[in-house]
């Protein structure tokens, strides 16, 4: 990962993406979610994270495009992601699923558009060369993947004419996930996190408790820093506004080596979400 500032990452391809993103995973299309889009932009957030399957893209974009008539951002100033959910797509229904999430969006293109889940076969393949005839044709900026594991990332990069930019995977304290992140950097592969506080499950343990005292910091916001630290992207999710503005408020304070291996130290191969080896899609 090249940090270019305490927020801006660089891609594969020479894309700058925001280190911290406004996740809507688990929120529902509402006028609630397209208000805290719109104040997530207005609190500093430029990487704003939805799906398909979310079913939440109506909502996102239009606090986007709040966002954006108030004069707060640019479209250009944004990084907006969204994700194809694999459930055996063929090539030009692949095609189609990008148009209908930038049509429910309401806009003009992508930053960046992932295949969701690898699945259990290996049909990822043709959804992924879907993917890249979008981003030849310029139609997305960047494209990825999520949840891949390193066998389907082997397999993919076999047939594949355009590296990942991004693998976005469950990365938390109970779950660091170290073989994937490191074939990642050997790749070049960008690692992001999803769910990082663990829809705030995590959020009372004692030893994230003990180094947030340490640094007059919430425990949200220690596991986070750990994320960037770890050269991981983070995609944090609240509705709550006080916690919208702390989830972005990390770049004051650094983790020192043995506090980074304390959070570390706590992983257990602890699945908080599916485990991409054994949940089937279909």
């Amino acid at each position: 990962m090249i940090v270019l500032t305490n927020e801006i990452v660089q891609l594969n391809n020479g894309v700058q993406i925001p280190a911290v993103g406004y996740g809507t995973f688990r929120v529902k299309d509402s006028d609630e979610l397209a208000e805290k889009v719109t104040l997530a932009i207005k609190e500093g957030y430029r990487h704003i994270d939805t799906a398909h399957i979310y079913g939440n893209e109506e909502s996102v974009g239009r606090g986007i495009k709040k966002a954006i008539d108030e004069g707060i951002v640019t479209r250009d100033e944004l990084f907006v992601t969204s994700k194809v959910w694999n459930n055996g797509l063929t090539y030009d229904e692949t095609l189609a699923a990008y148009e209908e999430s930038l049509q429910k969006l309401g806009l003009d293109y992508l930053d960046l558009y992932i295949i969701h889940w690898p699945g259990q076969d290996d049909r990822y393949i043709e959804v992924y060369k879907a993917l890249e005839e979008l981003y030849n044709n310029k139609r997305v900026r960047t494209i990825g993947v999520s949840n891949f594991h390193v066998h389907h990332l082997e397999k993919l990069l076999e047939q594949a004419t355009i590296v990942p930019a991004i693998n976005q995977i469950e990365f938390q304290p109970r779950l660091t996930q170290v073989e994937v992140r490191e074939f990642c950097k050997k790749h070049g592969i960008q690692v992001e996190a999803w769910s990082p506080l663990m829809n705030g499950e995590i959020l009372n343990d004692p030893t994230l408790i003990e180094i947030a005292n340490q640094h007059n910091k919430s425990t949200a916001q220690i596991i986070l820093k750990w994320d960037l630290q770890n050269d991981v992207i983070t995609i944090p999710k609240s509705i709550t506004p006080s916690r919208i503005r702390e989830n972005i408020d990390i770049f004051d304070f650094t983790l020192s080596r043995e506090d980074l291996e304390k959070i570390s130290s706590l992983n257990e191969d602890f699945h908080y979400g599916p485990d991409p080896e054994v949940f089937n899609f279909k």
